[in-house]
Order: structure tokens, then C-alpha cells, then sequence
């Protein structure tokens, strides 16, 4: 009885219960009548009775619970498309946005096939480069461009030694800056078999000439200046004296050698610096990965010019000259959908796989070439981080100085916009031998649309309003002066 009373009374106590137990092990038995325990029987006995009430307590409860969920469905939520739901998976809103983008273009790719056939020649475009096979004004103008490098070098050095009074350093490199952007433009204006592509390419390079050839100046002005500077103060120049690298680093005059400037002008920035950061190593799956896309974006931008974009603007031709503005509308909106695809496959293949290839190939260690320019919300926004490397130019070399000669930041921005515009204007203009000032006033119209945006707009309305403006804003300047120079010089093919 006293061996099997624990046993006894927790069958007792499970029936009174109306609940079944399983069978206790010899383990459980003996943890029930340990003699090592330190209550009696009936403490015991109670302790069961309370286990069980417990357990039937909470049984209890979780069925009221299971009662209340089924008849109360409903709490205090947000829907998910609501700004303050806090939720932003849209995962498969943007494939299907992907998905409706692909099937739209398809359409109009097969519509464009059926319509118009295969337009694709690559005989063509050799053309675009090429009209008089023994002529080649751009390539011409591109090995002529060696002349004003290397007068800047020998300017530098010449004040570097003394021999050049800053103020004669000044003006030969004015001149040769200037002469750098109007040759060019003049045998572009005056030969004739300089094609528009050729132009294009020879003023481009002739700009980016101008701009690094520039920041060469500044620089070393200032490291001329903070050489008098530290010599005054120490009694030891900060240059070296004679071409020589100090801890691993260049130091001035020792940067003035013809490999120093070459580097700079191979080199994917317009800032000029002593000592660029450098990568460790040239990696060649990489340069192959960028020399793919590079090659297949070219392909396929000639290839989208020549079956998309042509077609449509030779159709809106007539429209434009009859100024029937519910077709034009309709023709210049056309225009403006396949000239943005270009200008972001543009944007891909130059900012990210050529600078990066040719970065890669020198062992340039600076690649931020752009920012999220996707993500802007104002206009300055979009402007300062979608060309980095212009916009370190500006920063650096215009902004800045215009800065601490007194001029306000509005003056100043204003400025950074005229400039922009006169360069946007001059590689437009120039190759195509007409003037418009179309991306002239596109480029001005950008202040009174930055302040707007700026003022009025906000988070994605703002992002909403940067789109819109590249959609059909720049790009649809330049193309006016595509449709204008058809229309001049290929009228009598339009229909």
C-alpha cells in the first residue's frame, strides 16, 4: 500500500480528472516515491492535483482563445501600397514592369520589321566615318592634338625652371586653349569630308582636351605656390629638385615627364593629380568582361539607329515642316521613348564599361565614374552625380574659384550651367555644321527647372519630375537638330 500509494494516487487523481495519462516508467515511479523528497504524502498528493488543474486551466483558455480568433478576424493594418505600411518588397512589381517593357518594345520591334524590313547595314557605317576613303580629316585631327599637349608640358616646365614668368605662363597656355577649341571646329566647318560621327568624335576629344589640360595648369600653379610657400616658412622647398620620387610618391617638378602627362590623358578623369590612386593589378577576367560589353553595346546602338530610330525621324519630316501639331506631338513622342533606351545604353557602355576598361588597363584606382543618379529627387542632384568626372571639374576648378572670389552660390551654379550649355551647344553644332542653340536653352532651361523642382517638389514626385526631364528634356533637344539636319540634307527622301 505504502509502495504503491504515489502510483495509486495519481491514477486517483487523473480519473477525477476525466483525463488519461500515460503509463509511468520505473523513472517517474521512483521521482513520485523518492524517499529523498522532503514533503509527505500529502504534499505530494497536492502538488499532482495542482499539475493536472493546471494543465486543464490552460486547455481551457487556449480553446477560448481558438473561439475568440474565429469569431475576430480584423486588426488595425495599413494596405501595403500605403506609404506608412512600411513595407517595400516590390519585387515583383518591378519584374512585371520588366516583363510589360520587354513584351511593348517587342511589338514594336516586330511592327517596326514588318513596316520598314531590315534596315541594318554595316556598309553604312562605315560611311559615318568615311566619305572620301583617302581623306581622314579625324584621324588627322586626333594625331594633331599631340601638338598642344606637348605645348602645355614644355610650358610647365619652363616655369617650373624660371624661365617663364607666370604671367607669360599664363598666356601661352590661354592661347593654346583656345586654339585647342577652335581648330578643331574650323577643319570640322571648312573640309567637307569631315562626316558628322567624325566630327563628334574629334571635338569630344578636343574637350576633354581642353578640361584636362586646364586642371594640368591649376595644379601645378598651385604646387608652385605651395612650394614658395613652405620654402619661405621652412627654409625648404616642398618640390624636389630634380625629378625624383620621394617615400614612393612624385613630387614637383619630378611629375613634369612626358610619361606623366600621357598617363593623365589616357586616364578616365579630368582632375589631374601628382600620384593617382592605383590598383594592385590589372584583372584580365574583368578587362574582358568590360571589352564584351563594350563591343556588344557599339553593335547594338548602330544597330537600334539604323532599323528604330532613322525610320521615325524621316516619318515626322513632313509633320514637322507642316507644323501639324497634333501629329508632331505624336511623332516627337515617338522619338522620345527609343532616343531614351539609347541615351541609357549610351550611359552603361561609356560610364561603366569603357572607363572602366580603360581604368582597368592603366591601373586607375578611382571608379566611382557615376552615383545613383536613378535615385534623384531634385535636378542638381541628377547633375552632380550622373558624369562624376565632370563634375569633379566643375567642383574643383570652377565652382570653387568663383566661390572665393565673392560670387554667391547662385552666381556660381549659374555659371557651372552656362559652361555646360556652351559645351553641350559645341559638340552638337559643330559636327553637324548648323546652329540651333537648341542644347544650348536645354541646358539653361535646367535653373529654372532645378529651382522649381527643388521648391515645389519632394521624395518621388521630385524623382518623377528628374525622369521626366531626361526623357524629354536634353535628349529631345539634340534630337531637333538630328531632325533639322535630315531635313536639310535628306529631305527629298521623306515621303
Amino acid at each position: 500500500m505504502d509502495a504503491a500509494g504515489p502510483l495509486a494516487l495519481r491514477r486517483r487523481a487523473t480519473f477525477a480528472a476525466g483525463i488519461s495519462l500515460p503509463p509511468l516508467d520505473e523513472r517517474s515511479a521512483a521521482a513520485f516515491g523518492s524517499p529523498g523528497g522532503s514533503t509527505g504524502p500529502e504534499n505530494r498528493r497536492g502538488r499532482a492535483v495542482e499539475t493536472v488543474q493546471a494543465k486543464s486551466r490552460s486547455e481551457k483558455k487556449k480553446d477560448r482563445n481558438d473561439l475568440s480568433d474565429t469569431l475576430s478576424c480584423h486588426k488595425a493594418q495599413e494596405s501595403l501600397l500605403s506609404s506608412t505600411s512600411g513595407y517595400n518588397n516590390y519585387r515583383g512589381i518591378l519584374n512585371w514592369c520588366v516583363v510589360m517593357l520587354v513584351l511593348s518594345n517587342a511589338r514594336l520591334f516586330l511592327e517596326n520589321l514588318l513596316k520598314y524590313g531590315v534596315l541594318v547595314d554595316p556598309i553604312q557605317v562605315i560611311s559615318l566615318f568615311l566619305k572620301d576613303p583617302y581623306s581622314w580629316p579625324a584621324a588627322c585631327l586626333l594625331i594633331v592634338s599631340n601638338v598642344f599637349i606637348l605645348v602645355a608640358l614644355y610650358t610647365e616646365r619652363q616655369l617650373s625652371k624660371g624661365t617663364f614668368s607666370e604671367r607669360v605662363g599664363f598666356l601661352v597656355h590661354c592661347i593654346n586653349m583656345a586654339v585647342m577649341l577652335t581648330f578643331p571646329a574650323a577643319v570640322v566647318l571648312l573640309v567637307p569630308s569631315t562626316t558628322p560621327v567624325g566630327g563628334v568624335f574629334v571635338v569630344g576629344t578636343y574637350s576633354v582636351l581642353f578640361l584636362k589640360m586646364y586642371s594640368y595648369k591649376d595644379v601645378n600653379l598651385w604646387c608652385r605656390e605651395l612650394s614658395t610657400i613652405k620654402a619661405k616658412k621652412l627654409a625648404r622647398s616642398l618640390s624636389c629638385p630634380s625629378p625624383q620620387q620621394f617615400s614612393g610618391k612624385v613630387c614637383y617638378p619630378g611629375n613634369l615627364t612626358i610619361r606623366d602627362m600621357y598617363y593623365f590623358v589616357l586616364a578616365p578623369t579630368l582632375c589631374y593629380e601628382l600620384n593617382f590612386p592605383r590598383s594592385p593589378k590589372i584583372r584580365m577576367s574583368f578587362l574582358l568582361r568590360r571589352l564584351f560589353e563594350m563591343l556588344f553595346f557599339i553593335q547594338l546602338l548602330v544597330c537600334l539607329t539604323q532599323q528604330w530610330m532613322i525610320p521615325i525621324i524621316q516619318s515626322s519630316m513632313k509633320p514637322l515642316e507642316d507644323m501639324d501639331l497634333s501629329r508632331m506631338t505624336e511623332r516627337l513622342l515617338r522619338l522620345a521613348v527609343p532616343n531614351h533606351l539609347l541615351w541609357l545604353m549610351f550611359f552603361y557602355s561609356f560610364f561603366h564599361s569603357s572607363l572602366n576598361f580603360t581604368a582597368e588597363l592603366l591601373r586607375f584606382g578611382d571608379r566611382q565614374f557615376y552615383k545613383d543618379w536613378w535615385n534623384s529627387e531634385t535636378v542638381t542632384y541628377f547633375w552632380q552625380n550622373w558624369n562624376i568626372p565632370v563634375h569633379k571639374w566643375c567642383l574643383r576648378h570652377f565652382y570653387k574659384p568663383l566661390l572665393r572670389k565673392g560670387f554667391s552660390k547662385m552666381v556660381s551654379q549659374s555659371a557651372v550651367f552656362f559652361l555646360s550649355a556652351f559645351f553641350h551647344e559645341y559638340l552638337v553644332s559643330v559636327p553637324l555644321r548648323m546652329f540651333r542653340l537648341w542644347s544650348f536653352l536645354g541646358m539653361m532651361a535646367q535653373i529654372p527647372l532645378a529651382w522649381f523642382v527643388g521648391r515645389f517638389l519632394r521624395g518621388n514626385y521630385g524623382n518623377a519630375a528628374v525622369w521626366m526631364s531626361i526623357i524629354i528634356g536634353q535628349p529631345f533637344a539634340i534630337l531637333m537638330y538630328v531632325h533639322d539636319y535630315y531635313v536639310r540634307n535628306y529631305r527629298h527622301d521623306a515621303d
